[in-house]
């Protein structure tokens, strides 16, 4: 696979993950937060975790097989000593977090809101981060193009 595919692929993935969080953020939480009803938070949960979920695992993967372009193997993830081992060791330190952010989200949070509860605030910063570090992690991964974290 070429690198120009996987790059292509990597950051059409990116758009759909991190666009459809900005919309949620953008869009839909201020409408949940006026009425205080979570169901339209609910809903495009329900709506775009297919489409979101697919578009994460293509970032994974994509981003597996860049890194590796990159000279970045698995041993090196974490070692944080180069430019590129920076980009890639930070990426993969903030899809733990969110990683950790999705299952807090889906085994504590979304739960209790389906069981009735109106209290938005846990929801909304569980979007908020995930958003935030979604879109850092577009910064962090765009400093390759000029040689990584210096």
């Amino acid at each position: 696979m070429s690198h120009h595919f996987l790059l292509i692929i990597h950051l059409l993935s990116a758009t759909v993950w991190i666009g459809g969080h900005l919309i949620l953020l953008i869009t839909v939480v201020p409408k949940a937060v006026k009425s205080q009803n979570p169901s339209s938070i609910l809903d495009f949960e329900h709506k775009f975790e297919r489409l979101g979920m697919s578009a994460l695992a293509l970032l994974v993967l994509s981003g597996y097989f860049l890194a590796q372009r990159y000279g970045v193997q698995p041993s090196d993830w974490f070692a944080f000593e180069t430019p590129v081992e920076r980009v890639v060791s930070t990426k993969l330190t903030l899809l733990l977090v969110t990683v950790g952010l999705a299952l807090s989200a889906q085994l504590r949070v979304i739960p209790r809101l389906k069981a009735g509860s109106t209290r938005l605030t846990p929801i909304i910063t569980h979007i908020s981060l995930v958003t935030i570090i979604g879109v850092v992690m577009l910064i962090i991964g765009s400093c390759i193009r000029f040689g990584g974290i210096r």
